[in-house]
Formats: C-alpha cells, sequence, structure tokens
C-alpha cells in the first residue's frame, strides 16, 4: 500500500520566489513513470479512442444503460501536472486579486471578492468551487444567495459560511490557503481534460499528449475492469468503516472518517479528520475534503483515481453523471465524495430537509428492469440528535437520478472526484 503523501511544506529560498515556488518544490509528488515520455505518450495514444458517449434522454431514468453496452477501454488516471511558469503566474494574479477582501462591505462586494478564477490550459477553476465552466459572476451569485434558516444543519459550508471564513482570514492566512488551493488545482489540469474528454466527449487539445506524459501510465491494464464492459452492479469499500457523524456539523469528518479508514486500513476517530479538514461548527469546505484525500490516502495515487479534483457537474448530463460514478468506483477503484443538498424529496429516510451534505459514494447498480441505483455511505443519522427521528442506516441503494437532482440542487453544484 502507497504511503500517504506529505503535506506541503514552504519553502524559503530566496526573495524572488513566489509562494506557490515555495509549494510546488516543497510537495514534489514521488516518480509516478517507470518509463520515457515517449513511451507514455505512446500509451496514452492508444487508449484515447473513441469512447462511447451516453445518449440523452429526456425521461427520469433517461434510457437504459445495459451492462453489456458501455465500454470502459479509457483509463485516463494521471499523475500531477508539472506546473509551468505560466501556471505560477497565474496564481500569483488570483491570489494578488484576493487584497479585494481586505475591508470589503456588502454581501455582493464580498462575494464577488472571493470567487476568483484561474485558467490553466484552457480549463477554468474558481476558488471554493473547483474545476468550472460557470463564470466567476455567476458563482458570486450563488454565495450571495443567503442559505434558508429553517435546514438542519448537517455540516457543510454554506454561502454564510464560506463568507464568513473569507471575511475571518488574515492576509497571510488567505495567501497561503488560496496559493495551496490553486496550486493543487493547476497540478490536476491533466486529470480534468480527460474527464470533460471521456465523459463529455470535449476533444483534447492539440499537444496534450506530449505536454501531460503523466496521462498515460505503464501499468493500466492492471487496473479491474479496462477493455471490459461494466458490470450490472459494483461496489467498494466495506461497511465496516462507515460510522454516523458524532455532531450536527460532522458530515465531513465522518465520510473522511471512512475513506481514511478505508484506504490506511487503520481508524482513526472524526476529531482527527476535523482537525486536518479544517472543519468549524459552521462545516467543512469541499475543497479541504480534496485536499485531504490527495494528502492521506492511495486513493489519489496513479493506480486508483490520480489526484482528486472538485468537478462543477451543472453541465453534466445524468447520464454524463452516472458514466463519471460508474468510471470512479469500477475503473479506479475510489471511493467518490457527493455533494448533495438533503432533501426528503430526494432522500425518503429524512424526517426533514436538511441542508448541504457529504456522502461517500462507492457503488452502482445499473438494474436494467428499473431505475438505476447509486450505493453510498450516509452519515447523518437524526436520531442521534433528536430520538423522536428515525433512524437512518449508514449503507445506502438509492435511485440514482434523484441522487444527481440533488447535487445539481446543491448551490456549488459539484463532487470530489
Amino acid at each position: 500500500m502507497a504511503l500517504p503523501r506529505r503535506l506541503p511544506r514552504l519553502l524559503v529560498r530566496s526573495p524572488r520566489r513566489t509562494l506557490a515556488h515555495q509549494i510546488a518544490d516543497g510537495d514534489r509528488p514521488r516518480p509516478l513513470w517507470r518509463h520515457p515520455a515517449s513511451i507514455a505518450a505512446a500509451a496514452l495514444a492508444l487508449t484515447l479512442g473513441a469512447v462511447p458517449l451516453l445518449p440523452d434522454g429526456g425521461g427520469q431514468d433517461e434510457g437504459a444503460i445495459a451492462p453489456s453496452a458501455d465500454s470502459t477501454d479509457a483509463p485516463g488516471v494521471p499523475g500531477r501536472s508539472r506546473l509551468t511558469a505560466e501556471m505560477r503566474a497565474e496564481i500569483d494574479r488570483v491570489v494578488a486579486e484576493g487584497a479585494a477582501l481586505d475591508g470589503a462591505q456588502g454581501r455582493t462586494t464580498r462575494a464577488r471578492a472571493a470567487v476568483r478564477c484561474a485558467t490553466f490550459e484552457g480549463q477554468r477553476y474558481c476558488l471554493g468551487f473547483g474545476w468550472t465552466n460557470q463564470p466567476a459572476d455567476a458563482l458570486a451569485a450563488r454565495l450571495e444567495t443567503r442559505p434558508g434558516l429553517e435546514r438542519e444543519r448537517t455540516g457543510d459550508l454554506d454561502p454564510d459560511g464560506l463568507l464568513v471564513r473569507a471575511a475571518r482570514r488574515t492576509e497571510k492566512e488567505r495567501i497561503e490557503a488560496e496559493t495551496a488551493e490553486l496550486t493543487m488545482a493547476a497540478q490536476s489540469v491533466g486529470k480534468v481534460w480527460l474527464l470533460r474528454h471521456e465523459i463529455q466527449g470535449v476533444p483534447l487539445p492539440e499537444g496534450f499528449a506530449e505536454r501531460h506524459p503523466e496521462a498515460a501510465t505503464a501499468d493500466a491494464q492492471a487496473r479491474g475492469g479496462f477493455g471490459e464492459s461494466y458490470p450490472r452492479r459494483s461496489k467498494i469499500l466495506t461497511s465496516k468503516v462507515a460510522k454516523p457523524q458524532n455532531t450536527t456539523y460532522w458530515c465531513g469528518p465522518a465520510a473522511m472518517q471512512a475513506i481514511g479508514w478505508s484506504s490506511q486500513e487503520k481508524r482513526k476517530n472524526q476529531s482527527y479528520w476535523a482537525r486536518r479538514l479544517g472543519t468549524t461548527t459552521a462545516g467543512t469546505a469541499i475543497t479541504d475534503m480534496v485536499r485531504v484525500i490527495n494528502d492521506k490516502t492511495h486513493y489519489a495515487d496513479a493506480d486508483h483515481a490520480g489526484p482528486y479534483v472538485v468537478l462543477d457537474i451543472s453541465d453534466f448530463t445524468f447520464k454524463q453523471w452516472y458514466r463519471l460514478m460508474m468510471r470512479h468506483v469500477h475503473d479506479y477503484q475510489a471511493p467518490v465524495v457527493l455533494h448533495p443538498v438533503l432533501e426528503k424529496q430526494y432522500y425518503p429516510y429524512l424526517d426533514d430537509d436538511a441542508s448541504g451534505h457529504f456522502q461517500v459514494g462507492r457503488g452502482f447498480d445499473q438494474n436494467p428492469d428499473g431505475n438505476r441505483q447509486i450505493g453510498y455511505f450516509e452519515p447523518w443519522d437524526q436520531s442521534r440528535f433528536d430520538p423522536s427521528e428515525p433512524a437512518i442506516g449508514r449503507v445506502q441503494w438509492r435511485n440514482a437520478y434523484k441522487s444527481y437532482r440533488a447535487n445539481l440542487d446543491h448551490f456549488q453544484h459539484n463532487v470530489g472526484v
């Protein structure tokens, strides 16, 4: 089993070196490739053939996916991309613009100052929201919307929580956090291109294979599923790692406990993960969920999912979203950080509508004779905090389309993959 990656260290080398340089040099990933770049590029050319796309439909189930009809031929599990001078300059630009947060007055002004975006090789990454095709103004408008006060809180950061966190950071804390987030994003741009290529049919840019030899791994065929058809049903992670959240605002630590336990084969308590996630009474950010998975688990290695990213799925059809789940669970053998809003219309085991939330995606069932299902671990158990309410089980197999709709109804529309 691979050892967890080190946490980034800031190295002081010379006054001219930016924080982006320091983080990049302080967290060098171990070499992933045992073959020359020319061999990697050739392997990429072989694996990135035509990928069958899932047809669009209009109904809830949007057409059946027969287990024999969908191929897993394109692995697409890159390691970390090389941080270029252009990427460092873009990181510095976006971080410098954050000075507008100091003394910002009014919710609209703070939201627009908080949501800033960087472009790496034609892909847009926006702070707090992840990789997205949405303009910054549209994302800022989501932050301006106040969450419903009548909902139960389960533990992800709502718009208020994100804005308060941004306002309370010192200048040094902001620069360090934003530089680390953007650096991690820049190093995952190869994976983002491959995901959009494989799932949405977006053509790869010219020269992609040469710029990203890390995108082709010599042991791609060693992972289960490649070159075959998706089975009807597949699942990962033993249910013993699924535990209910200990507080009403610890869905993030509870989800991370299950993911970390399954990777390290050692149980650490939820407070351990809460400290590493930076969880407060306001909750946990999805960007921190991805950061800790990359730092502390083997699921971010090249023989699984590669570096995890926060991906906006607001432009994904249901079939594209479901294909992403299948690829992650069956091909990558790695869990998904699901990020829905907990509402009774999507989750019938709820007694009340609740807030944004984290679940651990770990299975699918194409169920050709009915609605497709997704399997996940549910940290929320309302009966722990109100005995008058019905208990909720940790292991869930539920309607996949409803999970997709719950994902879209969250104000951030993203997942960790």
